[in-house]
């Protein structure tokens, strides 16, 4: 077993894991030390129409390979094989499409909506404060974590 390599996966592991740990604990503190940006929050100039600009991500999101795949895993298990399959996939796939559309609305309003807020001083530093501290968190957690035996 040793010519495959099965007798270093411990040290590899052990190594990926400390390289990944060292990591987030870095952008942790880097984070901690980030400064306030004093930038104001400035609408993006959105290039063409809005139909272009959806059709443009509509066929992004529809020819994406992982989205794909997981319609060819997941949607197939909640289809009846003994009724008509083809009617039951569309089915699916614009339910799937609406609710899609709809989080990704919610997702845009909200985002908007917080736009200024998120742009002060004060919800910057909170926002380093918090993510720096999760990511020197989870840093220090993975350098201590123990590989089962």
């Amino acid at each position: 077993m040793a010519w495959g390599g099965v007798s270093h996966v411990g040290l590899w592991f052990t190594v990926i894991k400390w390289i990944g740990g060292l990591y987030l604990l870095y952008m942790g503190i880097k984070l901690l030390r980030a400064g306030i940006s004093s930038v104001k929050p400035v609408t993006p100039a959105v290039s063409g129409t809005r139909w272009k600009l959806f059709t443009n991500t509509y066929l992004v999101t529809a020819l994406n390979p992982k989205g794909i795949i997981f319609f060819v895993a997941f949607l197939p298990q909640f289809v009846n094989p003994n009724a008509g399959t083809g009617q039951q996939l569309w089915i699916l796939a614009a339910t799937f499409v609406v609710l899609a559309t709809l989080n990704a609305t919610l997702y845009a309003v909200f985002a908007s909506s917080v736009r200024k807020v998120l742009a002060s001083r004060r919800a910057q530093r909170r926002f380093n404060v918090v993510g720096g501290t999760l990511l020197s968190s989870a840093g220090i957690w993975a350098l201590l974590a123990k590989r089962p035996a």
